[in-house]
């Protein structure tokens, strides 16, 4: 099957839609007692499930390499997937969209600090922006200087998501993505098991499954199964400007939908917010020193 970059683009629109939807589903099963643990294990394993029931003639090819990659890249996953969903108890899904979206930001310290690369100029200048709209979002201008436990968590939680996009693009090159997609299933439903019951076995009696579990089939049917195999697809066939930029827009549709279901007020912190953390995504992403060389290059030609 081959798409056209038109195509590809759409499909990864439709994944950034979901992922954005995703913050509401949590927030339902947490408010439904669900402890962070329950959920991504239950989540973690619909995907394992589900992506060998479809993939399983390459997953059954792992090889010993495959699964070390597979399993650094699940832990690290793991801790990510923890980190915001506990966040997320303590936060609104607006604020969590947008604080999560900040690892794009992160991206270039997480290899400065492993791999030894000095970031680009506009990284100091985007870090900055983003620091100033995680400002307004969490509202420190009015309440003083203090980022509440879900913020600092999810914060947390987005750089582990920066340190696995870090990691996949200086290892899993080589990886099969549905091998590795399975261990990112498999470890954070068997590592969110072990967690849960070692941690949260007390607010097992008071989970509203009734409530709870649709949500939580929905994450793991759609957000992780469905969006991140989209997410697969769709990157094979557009260059990662274009992947960014739309998947960027998760945190834009997670915001929108929390103020339509109430979890979040339309107030004029969460729109300055977002808009300047979007807009440092947008500085990491957009080379605009290209677009006006292109540009000046057209002219002449003309």
């Amino acid at each position: 099957m081959k798409l056209q970059k038109w195509q590809a683009n759409i499909i990864l629109l439709f994944t950034a839609m979901i992922w954005g939807a995703s913050y509401i589903f949590i927030k339902q099963a947490l408010r439904a007692n669900m402890p962070a643990g329950v959920i991504n294990s239950i989540r973690g394993f619909i995907f394992a499930i589900l992506i060998y029931f479809f993939f399983h003639k390459k997953i059954n090819k792992m090889t010993r390499a495959d699964f070390k990659v597979g399993l650094i890249a699940g832990v690290i996953n793991f801790i990510g997937y923890q980190l915001q969903a506990t966040g997320l108890k303590y936060t609104t899904p607006s604020n969590s969209a947008f604080l999560t979206a900040t690892y794009i930001v992160m991206i270039p310290f997480v290899v400065w600090v492993f791999f030894k690369k000095r970031p680009l100029l506009k990284s100091y200048f985007s870090i900055s922006i983003c620091f100033l709209g995680t400002v307004f979002l969490t509202n420190t201008i009015s309440n003083g200087f203090s980022l509440e436990v879900g913020d600092i968590l999810t914060l947390l939680s987005a750089f582990f998501y920066a340190l696995q996009i870090v990691y996949f693009s200086n290892t899993v090159a080589s990886a099969n993505p549905f091998i590795v997609s399975f261990m990112l299933g498999s470890v954070q439903g068997v590592a969110s098991l072990i967690w849960s019951l070692l941690f949260e076995q007390s607010s097992y009696g008071s989970i509203n499954w009734s409530v709870a579990i649709i949500p939580v089939v929905i994450l793991g049917v759609l957000a992780s199964f469905g969006a991140q195999t989209m997410q697969v697809i769709g990157q094979k066939f557009t260059d990662s400007t274009s992947a960014g930029l739309i998947l960027m827009t998760e945190s834009l549709f997670g915001s929108i939908l929390s103020v339509i279901l109430g979890f979040d007020k339309l107030e004029g912190n969460l729109i300055v917010g977002g808009l300047l953390i979007v807009l440092s995504i947008f500085i990491m992403e957009f080379n605009v020193q290209r677009l006006f060389l292109k540009k000046r290059s057209f002219l002449r030609k003309r």
